[in-house]
């Protein structure tokens, strides 16, 4: 039994945030016809249930957060693995609006994995299926892909690539939602989650990093999440159907990981000339190295569902 403390990024106190306003929050919606999506009924075009922007922004940054965790896998020690990633070349495979906007996603984890490492090689290829992909679903418009292509040819630009690409998505995620896309935009953040954790999995066959572990427990309650939300969508639509059962075998296994989180001693900081006080969480893990293999059997059967 693995019995790890870390301290959390209140990534805990955001899922259960978004899973209250979610389960709270019943709404009537019309059937609004949507461009792009055309493969999914339109009585699913919209959600019966929404979040608010600010929880919408807070989860979308915890799931999908490619770069962060690309950030983690670099500080493990790992290197570079091209390997890991969804070949750009098979955005000719996608034919649907659902498989586009999950490899949407997939591609903008990739991406994070890549412009960590500062591989400017292979970038400008994952820019391009990323662009293709969000053409085929109508939100192409919010990828400037010259702006983006020549951020990442330098790599003293990283930063700004970084910040471009996060502004990016927020936009088409706010653009689908306010069109009563939601379903789309969901794809593409379940698309994310997935690859950025196959990666993760991926380098923890390699390395048994405890801190990447740590994180791979870290996802029980946004596995959670995000299960609710695609259940939102699978009535009556066999691709979110398919979808929410991968996913409900990841949670099953997540059910039993054991996560207690207690407060620990407050810090202080100075921030632009004020003081401020920090509350640290600490989170406590129980997973087994059984726990561990079988969550990462599940996340690459999910992530082949995605990518095939």
């Amino acid at each position: 039994m693995m019995n790890t403390k870390y301290f959390s990024n209140s990534i805990r106190a955001t899922a259960i945030a978004a899973a209250t306003v979610f389960l709270t929050s019943c709404t009537g919606s019309g059937n609004q016809q949507t461009a792009g999506f055309e493969d999914i009924p339109d009585s699913l075009q919209s959600a019966p249930l929404t979040l608010s922007e600010n929880v919408v922004n807070d989860m979308i940054q915890n799931i999908s957060s490619p770069v962060e965790m690309a950030n983690q896998i670099k500080n493990s020690g790992a290197g570079f693995d091209q390997s890991v990633l969804n070949d750009a070349e098979k955005i000719k495979d996608y034919s649907t609006s659902f498989k586009r906007a999950l490899n949407l996603g997939a591609y903008s984890a990739d991406l994070g994995y890549i412009n960590t490492f500062n591989k400017n090689s292979v970038v400008v290829s994952y820019l391009l299926a990323v662009k293709d992909l969000a053409d085929g679903i109508n939100v192409g418009q919010f990828l400037d892909f010259n702006t983006l292509s020549r951020l990442a040819k330098n790599s003293t630009n990283l930063d700004s690539l970084k910040l471009l690409s996060v502004s990016s998505f927020n936009e088409i995620d706010r653009y689908l939602r306010e069109q009563k896309r939601s379903n789309v935009s969901t794809a593409i953040v379940a698309g994310a989650w997935i690859e950025g954790i196959y990666i993760t999995c991926r380098v923890i066959e390699q390395t048994h990093d405890a801190e990447l572990i740590n994180r791979l427990a870290e996802q029980k309650d946004i596995a959670s999440i995000l299960l609710i939300i695609l259940n939102n969508y699978s009535k009556g639509d066999a691709n979110f159907q398919a979808l929410v059962s991968k996913l409900d075998e990841i949670k099953t296994i997540y059910d039993n990981v054991k996560i207690t989180t207690e407060f620990g001693t407050p810090e202080t900081k100075e921030v632009d000339g004020m003081l401020i006080i920090e509350q640290n969480e600490i989170t406590h893990v129980d997973i087994t190295e059984e726990q561990v293999n079988q969550i990462i059997e599940k996340i690459k059967a999910t992530r082949q569902f995605i990518v095939e």
